[in-house]
């Protein structure tokens, strides 16, 4: 097997390093692949992380760490109670605060020599290469198809490389995608790996599937060593190669990526429906569709003792909140025969967290022939929003 040509470095020096960077970052220039010369590539890099969440918070503290001259973050979202367990950019106190300015207070605490620039906005095809142009290097954290798909195509267009991570429940992906490569390296994108995305409905949000918290410090410090690398050539890069991390088994696996021969490269920028990933808009008017139901609607008809209400979540989300009355049956069970359980002399009504797993009991429900089905929309969400908001969100 040839082995692969040298990775050169993606950024030049700085001029000479402070004695207060040359202390802070002693550790580094002993090492013979980084030395003072790759710590002044370091200083003169700029890296841009989207998302300020479970994978971007490792990768924030650990590119400041690092001692990258310029750090962005982009990311539209406020603190949240739920996001502590494994966003440890933010902390309680940052709790209703936007990410992006808890995330900038938390990185210049580290490391005051970084230059932090927020961009406190969702990415869109109307503003993405605005906001990606003028950095070295991109790492997406993003949690949803929609972005990641809009990155690695403004990464395509921009020619710049692009470390990208995954995770759900105890598994995580990482990888390199670049367009514009060095010679000798495979000039693959993300659309090589997932050509288009998933159909709606096929996969839960890490929100309604769970994620193992300390699952993002692994990957996103894996994405952070990548980023590295690039940026002062030490090593070779998992450009062309997909790393796949098991936690409960404790394994790594690697997979060969190939540029795709039939894959038209992307020239502009159109915004990816892959809704399947994302969360019911919880501002969402209420549908009057007939399979649908509003949750003042459902209190109502629960006053009334009309219809039965079927919780399709699981148990752990269920000792946070639910609906009095209720009756729980887990979606898996429900299509594994439950539906034969149900009544069939009323309405049932399906609630999930935001409407996505509710959806498909519908679907199965009517099927099977239970013709007056409906879905609570926007899930026990709204239901806390629009009916009884002293309950807990999650």
């Amino acid at each position: 097997m040839t082995p692969a040509p040298a990775f050169p470095p993606l950024v030049a020096e700085s001029g000479p390093l402070s004695p207060t960077e040359a202390a802070r970052y002693a550790r580094h220039m002993t090492l013979p692949q980084v030395g003072a010369a790759g710590q002044r590539r370091l200083k003169n890099a700029r890296v841009l992380v989207v998302g300020a969440g479970g994978l971007g918070s490792p990768a924030l503290l650990y590119l400041a760490a690092a001692g990258i001259g310029t750090l962005g973050v982009v990311d539209d979202d406020v603190v949240d109670e739920s996001n502590l367990q494994r966003q440890v950019v933010h902390r309680t106190r940052d709790v209703g605060r936007p990410k992006v300015e808890s995330a900038r207070d938390a990185v210049l605490e580290l490391n005051p020599h970084v230059d932090v620039r927020v961009h406190p906005v969702r990415l869109t095809a109307d503003n993405a290469l605005d906001v990606l142009r003028g950095y070295d290097l991109v790492l997406d954290g993003a949690d949803n198809f929609s972005t990641r798909y809009l990155v690695s195509d403004a990464c395509t267009i921009l020619g710049i490389p692009e470390v990208w991570g995954s995770i759900f429940r105890f598994q995580g992906q990482t990888s390199v995608f670049w367009s514009s490569p060095p010679e000798g390296f495979p000039a693959v994108t993300y659309r090589d790996l997932f050509p288009d995305p998933p159909p709606p409905g096929s996969v839960p949000s890490c929100a309604e599937g769970g994620v193992l918290g300390a699952l993002c410090a692994t990957v996103g410090s894996v994405m952070v060593t990548e980023a590295l690398k690039i940026v002062t050539g030490a090593g070779t890069p998992l450009l062309g190669r997909l790393a796949v991390y098991d936690a409960l088994d404790l394994t790594w696996r690697q997979l060969e990526i190939e540029p795709d021969p039939g894959l038209e490269r992307v020239t502009t920028l159109a915004a990816v429906d892959a809704s399947c990933a994302l969360p019911v808009q919880e501002s969402a008017p209420a549908s009057t569709a007939p399979d649908e139901i509003t949750p003042a609607r459902l209190a109502a008809d629960l006053d009334r003792g009309t219809l039965l209400l079927v919780d399709v979540r699981e148990d752990f989300e269920r000792d946070i909140v639910s609906v009095p009355g209720s009756t729980h049956v887990p979606l898996g069970t429900l299509l594994d025969g439950g539906l034969a359980d149900l009544p069939r002399d009323r309405p049932v009504a399906f609630l999930c967290k935001s409407g996505a797993r509710s959806r498909t009991a519908v679907d199965a429900a009517r099927a099977a022939g239970l013709t007056d089905a409906v879905t609570v929309t926007g899930g026990v969400l709204a239901w806390v929003r629009d009916v009884d908001p002293t309950q807990p969100t999650y």
